[in-house]
């Protein structure tokens, strides 16, 4: 038995402004969605899930919707309004900065930062954060989070450098299996061309930055933005005097972290510890 689609309200979500918006535009141009569905390479159930507002549009489909129909940046333009609905708005400047940052350098003291997580990692931060969102919430959220992550793949990424606490490596979201393929995850990106990945062992002891998170966003013009999190709360600068100290403290961390070399193997002894569980046989 096929359910009826929702009703959409463009004045209700962005994700039903796209919908609705996709709708008209793939209509305007005459297409059907088999005809579209072949044109981006997407399946036609895929396409309806977008334009019924049950599925996000994840990146690179807005990029192939605006080609195929003609509509400029239109559909690049909502996925923007789309991802930030799924953000604390808190976020909003260090998300638009991050996307056109040609420099990314990040502490997390005990989490794991955005960029670097795995979609089960993301699920279990959001699902403990607030029992009461339902699935649909959750997948929102995650994949608003993984869509960020598109800019360490594009043809030009940022140079990006991640420091993190050894507490993001023994805190064990989500369980062993999770936090195995987490740290897997990571150890590709240790040392690259374009990426950077230091661990501050327990050793190391006390540090200004270990009660939450930084983030450094360098724009080509060299200009940096700081953003800086606790618990539940966040705040960006740019005059230069926070900038400056900031900056400081982010260089002294360096100097505190093992490494490169040695941070991958504190990972991946760690992801040893993360054993996966047998079921008891019976």
């Amino acid at each position: 038995m096929t359910h009826p689609a929702r009703e959409l309200d463009p004045a209700r979500s962005a994700r039903d402004l796209y919908g609705v918006e996709l709708r008209r535009q793939r209509q305007l141009a005459g297409l059907s969605l088999d005809r579209l569905s072949d044109i981006v390479n997407y399946s036609k159930t895929h396409l309806h899930g977008v334009e019924t507002g049950e599925r996000l549009p994840l990146p690179p489909i807005s990029e192939k919707l605006d080609v195929a129909l003609g509509t400029g940046e239109l559909f690049q333009g909502l996925w923007g309004v789309v991802k930030r609905e799924h953000t604390p708005r808190r976020f909003d400047l260090c998300l638009e900065l991050e996307a056109r940052a040609a420099r990314i350098q990040e502490f997390g003291a005990s989490v794991i930062p955005g960029l670097l997580q795995t979609p089960a990692y993301m699920r279990a931060l959001f699902v403990k954060g607030d029992p009461g969102m339902s699935p649909r919430e959750i997948d929102g959220l995650v994949a608003a989070r993984m869509s960020r992550q598109e800019i360490l793949r594009g043809d030009n990424p940022p140079g990006a450098w991640w420091i993190l606490g050894e507490a993001t490596l023994r805190q064990a979201v989500g369980g062993p299996a999770v936090m195995r393929e987490q740290l897997a995850a990571m150890l590709p990106l240790v040392e690259t061309r374009h990426t950077t990945i230091q661990v501050v062992p327990f050793e190391a002891g006390a540090c200004t930055l270990m009660n939450g998170t930084l983030i450094l966003l360098t724009l080509p013009d060299n200009s940096t933005t700081v953003y800086q999190e606790g618990p539940r709360n966040g705040e960006t600068f740019d005059d230069r005097e926070t900038v400056t100290q900031r900056v400081r403290e982010y260089d002294l961390m360096k100097a505190s972290a093992l490494p490169p070399t040695e941070s991958a193997e504190l990972i991946e002894a760690t992801m040893e510890t993360y054993e996966p569980c047998e079921s008891p046989r019976t």
